[in-house]
């Protein structure tokens, strides 16, 4: 049973998919006689990789900056290397921030040190992801800091006992 944040997923997707395609069936379509693949035996009639379909699909759909992103995730052990990794792990990106958890203050600060080198690759190697910052969180206790507006003040205390 799909959660209530799934069905609104499918449903935007659905949606999404529909204004693209204008709910026309792709054999109706009229095709511009300069198009190639508009004649039989003509160029651009051979089939195509499934790979190829996807990337016009999703930059039809405008996924193609989400994908980007979560491939950047998925590829962080690689991109970082594997002794980083297994001390660091990416909590998301938000606002072209990709956050990073650091399992110690130790590897957070040696990250925030080489900050501008992994940026600069980072920028190199996914340029499509649009990544402006690279934030290195250190473990620490818990924020009582939820969202963006906070009154100042000395917060919480000793309320536990």
């Amino acid at each position: 049973m799909p959660t209530h944040g799934e069905a609104d997923f499918a449903s935007e997707a659905y949606l999404r998919a529909k204004s693209v395609w204008k709910g026309i069936p792709s054999r109706r379509r009229k095709r511009k006689t300069d198009e190639p693949g508009g004649k039989p035996f003509s160029n651009g009639r051979d089939p195509r990789a499934l790979s190829d379909v996807l990337t016009v699909m999703a930059n039809d759909m405008g996924w193609s900056l989400e994908l980007e992103q979560a491939r950047i995730i998925t590829e962080w052990p690689e991109f970082a290397g594997s002794s980083t990794a297994e001390h660091t792990t990416v909590v998301g990106i938000s606002n072209g921030v990709l956050q990073v958890q650091c399992d110690s203050t130790t590897w957070a600060t040696e990250l925030r040190r080489l900050r501008g080198e992994m940026l600069t690759r980072l920028l190199r190697e996914y340029p499509d992801a649009e990544i402006r910052d690279v934030r290195f969180l250190a473990p620490g206790a818990p924020s009582w800091r939820h969202g963006y507006r906070t009154v100042q003040g000395r917060g919480p205390r000793d309320t536990y006992g």
